[in-house]
């Protein structure tokens, strides 16, 4: 009897020790997918900014060059409708 007892208990111990560190890898996953969810919102903010800003005055060719590499850049990613991403190359061009 002592020795189911002993048997059990340390069962119980382990099941408890799994749980424990599944329970704390699921958490730690939440966390990152959080995080991951915060920056993808953070650069889109951003990117909308950057797309509602009003248009400077005519910059030099380099500036332009400049504008249209990072537009292209956002363009990529997917942030900008093909018309946003064309009504912001045609305010950078003049």
């Amino acid at each position: 009897m002592a020795r189911t007892a002993v048997v059990a208990g340390t069962a119980t111990a382990v099941a408890g020790g799994v749980r424990n560190r599944q329970a704390g890898k699921a958490e730690q996953a939440q966390e990152a997918q959080a995080d991951q969810q915060q920056q993808a919102m953070a650069q889109q903010a951003a990117a909308q900014q950057a797309m509602a800003a009003p248009a400077p005055a005519p910059a030099s060719e380099s500036d332009m060059i400049s504008q249209l590499k990072q537009l292209a850049e956002l363009k990529d990613q997917g942030i900008p409708t093909d018309e946003e991403f064309a009504a912001q190359k045609a305010k950078i061009l003049g």
